[in-house]
């Protein structure tokens, strides 16, 4: 099964799934194509019919006293057997007081708007107007209040903060609701994620009976043309490379635009002074990244908001002092002045202006550490006033005094407080380059979380906020290029024309993605999605093309970032899908499985094998190649996968899958993790889980009884020899749990052949095997002792 599930035929089982209607007695989950992936037969399973039916569903009747919402479900494919929990994956969204909203506004300040906060730094000297006067001063300030009203305040601060994924902002979450709603995984290689996740995506999941018949039209189209999902996979890609981008131009053009005001007090200066010294702060500043935002916290906040309430002050100050009139500039009417006089110089000066949004996309992927009222109240109440005082004061200035344009905010402050407000503006920077810097971080752990990037080291800085991590070969990489940048631009007026692309690259993106939302799963009218699609990309439309005018000039850079991004992101995709295919054309079958088991005898070793591979549903082929090498068979085999679901967490309490694979001491284990999900690994704290999963499973199956309302179908001798068989295994279990574990470990060496052509040899046979020795394996994060871990190496010719 590609990509999603959906059902058809269901009995009304109320999961909050619309496509769960009454129908038959038997329903299924089918591909596009219309091929059975699997059945659900609503029929008891009884003694004569246990080897013969494909699953059973059965719902937890309500009168007992459980939620109508929680469901088992149990798979007997031939001998296997699959149980698990169909409980929602999300947890609860925590519910906040009013206090504890406006403790986490507050916290906004440090780590979401660093960037929309300090963008008056850099505005002004990347707007390239050779000879600006009253007409473009009202011009440009009436753009830049324009700008933050349509596109910071109302499209992100009102409309796609509303696009979360239980909680969860940014381009990947938007992507993640897509995928949960209908057949666009492109990016998952294992359907099976969306087996797992996909009875647990509540009321965001389609129903299609409400569906419009455009919605149907294009959820159809999408679903059925492989380069549609492709180009939509591609777009993700690409606006998360463009945000990665970011996180490398923001800390070099903050950091460089704070230390001008060196050479803007003093002009003796010399400008490699400037560049050498911010390229050390920001030495500095990775350096200590290691150690985590949580210990230097409580800087960040306090810091901007010093910085918040003194510029606005000042804005004032210069709007009295020199320009009393000049929030006469909200009317658009200066906008149309602006454009007649100037023309195509006034076009290329948008490329500066649209910097006044710079950090608004941070608004929306910072969510999953906030909730959308302390954004929202930080915003209105903050940052949107102050960032517009601001503004209309360095344009008053700048009417008075339009020499000073290359430098606005520096000459704008008076004499008596400029070293003061100096320090500030530093430290704003580096808090600002401190919060796309993380973001890096948590975009990163996403993508490999979601199989989109080859896994990194990431590091958990704080026992608390599940969200602070920290990766030494990202960290790394993000510091040797923000210093070229710095030494290779060394003026922040130049280095606006890269910033510039990034930031609406990644903007038109959103727009178009939040549009496939507006239509595929909040069911809106296609008019109002047409609306909010015209508008902004409309808007960001006219940005982009003044923005690619510099793309000779410096622009090329985060396109050049955004390409290795994607370039690196395919390669590690393409190779995973292929992997898969091959391990599921090549599956054992449970005949094979049998015959390999029972070769070996009766006589076990002592102990459990954990049995580590990426197929959840199935037995992988390297299984029965380690067992005709190696020739023998633990007492308790446990195969184990591990999965990243399409969905932000999975609840502790749902996180493990457990059940029987048809044979005596074999068991297969699924642990369920959401992108933001950090595996417990402290003192073999995942195998723990792990066997007390199994263990309440056996001991749920021992003590079971049969259906009160005669629903289970068994007859009270089966039920008996299952309970004895159950205790068995039970004793057998926590016998081998005496003995350490062993943890065997797939080696895949992944080859082409011959007849495969250029382009699938160049990225699997150099692409995807460079990458592949190069990343870590998500088994390397439990931290298993090297005495109880065995890889066993193997070669898919594909």
């Amino acid at each position: 099964m590609s990509g999603g599930s959906r059902a058809v035929d269901a009995p009304n089982y109320d999961l909050e799934m619309g496509a769960f209607r009454e129908g038959e007695r038997d329903w299924k989950f089918v591909k596009n194509d219309g091929e059975t992936a699997f059945d659900l037969k609503v029929n008891p399973l009884n003694e004569n019919e246990a080897r013969e039916e494909t699953s059973v569903v059965e719902r937890i009747p309500s009168k007992v006293g459980l939620n109508s919402k929680q469901f088992r479900l149990r798979r007997a494919v031939s001998d296997v057997r699959f149980k698990a929990k169909l409980a929602p994956v999300h947890p609860d969204k925590k519910s906040y007081s009013k206090w504890e909203t406006i403790v986490l506004a507050y916290q906004t300040l440090g780590v979401v708007f660093g960037g929309l906060g300090t963008s008056p730094l850099y505005v002004w000297p990347t707007i390239q107007i050779s000879n600006p006067g009253e007409t473009e001063f009202l011009g440009v300030l009436s753009l830049i209040f324009w700008t933050l009203t349509l596109v910071a305040l109302i499209k992100y601060g009102l409309i796609v903060i509303n696009a979360d994924d239980h909680g969860e902002g940014g381009t990947f979450a938007v992507y993640s609701i897509l995928c949960r709603n209908a057949n666009f995984g492109q990016n998952i290689a294992d359907p099976s994620v969306y087996i797992l996740a996909g009875a647990n995506m509540n009321k965001e999941t389609r129903a299609k009976e409400s569906e419009s018949t455009l919605a149907k039209k294009l959820r159809h189209f999408i679903e059925r043309h492989e380069r549609a999902k492709f180009v939509l996979f591609v777009m993700v890609m690409l606006g998360t490379g463009l945000v990665i981008g970011d996180g490398i131009l923001t800390p070099a053009i903050s950091v460089l635009s704070a230390m001008a005001g060196i050479q803007s007090e003093d002009p003796s200066i010399n400008t490699s002074v400037v560049t050498w010294t911010s390229a050390a702060i920001l030495v500095a500043l990775f350096l200590v990244q290691r150690f985590g935002t949580n210990r230097m916290g409580f800087l960040l906040s306090p810091i901007m908001l010093i910085w918040f309430l003194v510029t606005p002050v000042i804005g004032v100050y210069n709007v009295v002092q020199y320009y009393p009139s000049i929030f006469k500039a909200i009317s658009p009417r200066y906008i149309i002045e602006f454009f007649r006089v100037n023309q195509k110089e006034g076009w290329i000066a948008l490329g500066g202006v649209v910097l006044c949004i710079t950090g608004a996309e941070a608004s929306y992927a910072d969510l999953g550490h906030f909730n959308k009222r302390s954004i929202q109240i930080a915003f209105y109440c903050l940052v949107y006033p102050s960032a517009i005082l601001t503004y209309a004061g360095e344009n008053a200035y700048l009417i008075a005094h339009p020499g000073d344009h290359k430098n606005a905010f520096f000459k704008s402050v008076p004499k008596a407080v400029y070293w003061p407000v100096f320090i500030v503006a530093t430290l704003a920077a580096i808090v600002a380059s401190q919060s796309l810097i993380t973001g890096t971080f948590s975009l990163i752990k996403q993508c490999t979380s979601l199989g989109c990037f080859p896994r990194v080291k990431m590091v958990h800085t704080s026992a608390d906020q599940e969200g602070q991590v920290y990766s030494p070969e990202i960290n790394w990489m993000l510091m040797v290029l923000c210093i070229a940048v710095v030494v290779g631009f060394q003026d922040a007026g130049t280095l606006g024309n890269a910033f510039g692309v990034a930031v609406v690259g990644v903007m038109l993106i959103t727009t178009i993605l939040v549009t496939l939302v507006m239509i595929l799963v909040w069911k809106l009218p296609w008019p109002v999605a047409l609306l909010f699609l015209t508008v902004f990309g409309f808007i960001e439309g006219v940005y982009f093309t003044a923005v690619c005018v510099k793309v000779p000039h410096g622009g090329w850079v985060p396109f050049a970032i955004a390409s290795m991004f994607l370039a690196i992101s395919f390669c590690w995709n393409y190779g995973r899908r292929t992997k898969h295919s091959y391990e599921v054309s090549h599956k054992t079958s449970l005949d094979n499985l049998g015959a390999s088991i029972f070769s070996m005898g009766t006589q076990r070793v002592p102990g459990i094998c954990f049995f580590y591979s990426d197929l959840a549903l199935g037995v992988p082929p390297i299984i029965t190649h380690y067992m005709k090498n190696v020739r023998t068979l633990h007492q308790v085999l446990v195969f184990t996968t591990i999965k990243f679901l399409p969905v932000r967490t999975v609840a502790p309490e749902d996180r493990f899958y457990v059940g029987r694979v048809g044979f005596k001491g074999v068991y297969r284990c699924v642990a369920c993790y959401g992108y933001q999900d950090v595996i417990d690994c402290k003192d073999g704290a995942f195998k723990d889980h792990a066997l007390r999963s199994l263990q309440l499973y056996l001991e749920n199956e021992e003590r079971n009884e049969p259906d009160a309302n005669g629903m289970d179908g068994r007859t009270p001798s089966f039920q008996r020899t299952i309970a004895a068989h159950n205790l068995e295994d039970l004793m057998e279990l926590n016998k081998a749990r005496e003995v350490d574990a062993v943890h065997v470990v797939g080696k895949i060496t992944v080859r082409t052949t011959e007849s495969t052509g250029w382009f699938g040899r160049l990225v699997i046979n150099k692409g995807y095997s460079i990458l592949r020795i190069l990343c870590r394996s998500v088994v390397k994060e439990l931290q298993i002792p090297p005495a109880n871990y065995l890889e066993v190496g193997m070669l898919y010719e594909i």
